[in-house]
C-alpha cells in the first residue's frame, strides 16, 4: 500500500510518500511543490494541478491523505487553501486514489502523543520513526506526518475488525 500525504498550500504544497509493507511504514520520498508567489492565483492552481499530477503518476498511491481545512484569522487564506485542497482532491481522484482527511491536531497527537506539538517536534519524531537524517522542509514533514498517521489508523482499524470477528 502506497500512501501519499499532502500539506496543501497556495504557494507551497508539501508531499510525503510512504509504503506500508508487512505492518511497517517505509519512507519512499518527500518534497515540496513550489509555486511562483508572483503568479496570479489561478495560474498557481494550474501549476499545482500539473505538478501534483506528476507526483501521482510517479508514485501511484492507493491512498491520498490531506489536511482538513481550518479557519484561521484570515478568511482569504482559508478560501485559497480550500481551492488548493480542491485541486489536490481532483487530481487524486483522477489518479484513482482514495482520499482521506484528518485534522492537524489529530495527526500531531497520533504521531507525537501531543495534539499541540510543534511542527519541529513532529519533524523530530518522523526522522527517528522513518530513519531519516533530515527532512528539508517543514511542509514535507507535515505531509509525511499525514501519511504515517493514516498508516497508523489503517492498522488500528484492521486490528479492531479482527477483534470484532473473533
Amino acid at each position: 500500500m502506497i500512501i501519499l500525504g499532502v500539506d496543501p498550500g497556495s504557494r507551497i504544497t508539501g508531499f510525503g510518500v510512504v509504503r506500508v509493507h508487512n505492518g511497517k511504514i517505509e519512507h519512499i520520498n518527500h518534497g515540496v511543490i513550489l509555486m511562483d508567489a508572483d503568479d496570479a492565483f489561478p495560474l498557481r492552481m494550474k501549476e499545482l494541478g500539473s505538478a501534483f499530477r506528476e507526483v501521482m503518476e510517479k508514485y501511484k498511491p492507493q491512498q491520498v491523505v490531506i489536511e482538513k481545512i481550518f479557519l484561521g484569522k484570515n478568511a482569504d487564506s482559508a478560501f485559497k487553501l480550500g481551492h488548493a485542497r480542491g485541486v489536490i482532491m481532483y487530481e487524486a481522484g483522477l489518479g484513482g486514489a482514495e482520499v482521506q482527511e484528518y485534522a492537524t491536531r489529530s495527526v500531531k497527537k497520533g504521531v507525537t502523543g501531543n495534539g499541540g506539538a510543534s511542527k519541529e517536534d513532529v519533524q523530530a519524531i518522523l526522522k527517528v520513526m522513518l530513519s531519516l537524517k533530515t527532512i528539508s522542509r517543514i511542509d514535507a514533514s507535515d505531509a509525511l506526518a499525514m501519511a504515517c498517521y493514516h498508516a497508523f489508523e489503517m492498522k488500528k482499524k484492521a486490528i479492531m475488525q479482527r477483534a470484532v470477528s473473533l
